[in-house]
């Protein structure tokens, strides 16, 4: 449904200047029929002059009485031929004047901790360009010695739920082509269940990795007949032979 402009300063002026319901004024205004009745009650919109849309070319003054005696019709927008396509405009998501420093930071983090996202999609969260996004993953950019990778949603560049959102599809997408895994580990994917059945595959520490194949010779064809015994036993003729002798 289209919304005339600036919504609240409308209400404004519907609630001051015409005897309609707030249900029809909220629906009109896009707000909340509470948010209307704080409006009335002076405890919503402080200070917010009224918009007159009668002037603006957004209502008719016969509108606004058929409403009037109707209070289950609805007010209808008056058609703007400059205002066709605008909601259907795609582009950077609008970032505040007062944030826009901070997208390089955001840019960083993201490029860093998540690498699995494309340029479209960061370009989407943060509302930046692709050449921004590509001189950061370079590090060509103009300012990159000073930039530190910061989570754009601590930065409020967008949300939570958005950033799991791409970061979801983009997982999807990488898990369904392969990306980012050699042929080798490709091979050895198995799913959850058959990972759980699988037996566990012995292994030995690796501070005595290779040592399974050693021998004190240096030769393997000897380890059969190697007795550890021969290892611990003293020599005959030893120290106490000697001492029979003397």
């Amino acid at each position: 449904m289209a919304l005339p402009l600036m919504q609240k300063a409308t209400a404004v002026w519907l609630v001051d200047n015409t005897t309609l319901s707030f249900r029809q004024i909220a629906e009109f205004c896009g707000l909340h029929e509470l948010e209307v009745n704080g409006i009335a009650d002076g405890e919503v919109a402080v200070g917010i002059k009224g918009f007159d849309p009668i002037a603006n070319n957004q209502l008719t003054a016969e509108e606004i009485a058929r409403c009037e005696k109707d209070p289950k019709a609805n007010l209808r927008l008056m058609h703007n031929p400059a205002a066709d396509g605008e909601s259907k405009r795609r582009g950077p998501r609008y970032t505040p004047l007062s944030k826009r420093q901070d997208r390089p930071a955001a840019i960083a983090w993201l490029v860093k901790f998540h690498p699995e996202l494309a340029d479209s999609q960061i370009g989407k969260l943060v509302g930046t360009t692709k050449p921004t996004i590509q001189s950061i993953r370079d590090r060509t950019h103009w300012n990159i010695a000073n930039i530190q990778p910061i989570d754009p949603v601590a930065l409020g560049l967008c949300r939570q739920s958005e950033l799991d959102a791409a970061v979801a599809k983009a997982a999807k997408k990488a898990a369904a082509t392969g990306q980012g895994m050699s042929d080798e580990a490709r091979m050895k994917l198995v799913s959850t269940e058959q990972s759980l059945q699988m037996e566990d595959e012995p292994r030995l520490p690796s501070n005595i990795a290779g040592l399974e194949t050693f021998t004190l010779g240096g030769n393997d064809k000897d380890d059969d007949n190697l007795d550890p015994d021969s290892l611990f036993n003293l020599p005959k003729g030893g120290r106490h032979d000697d001492e029979d002798d003397d």
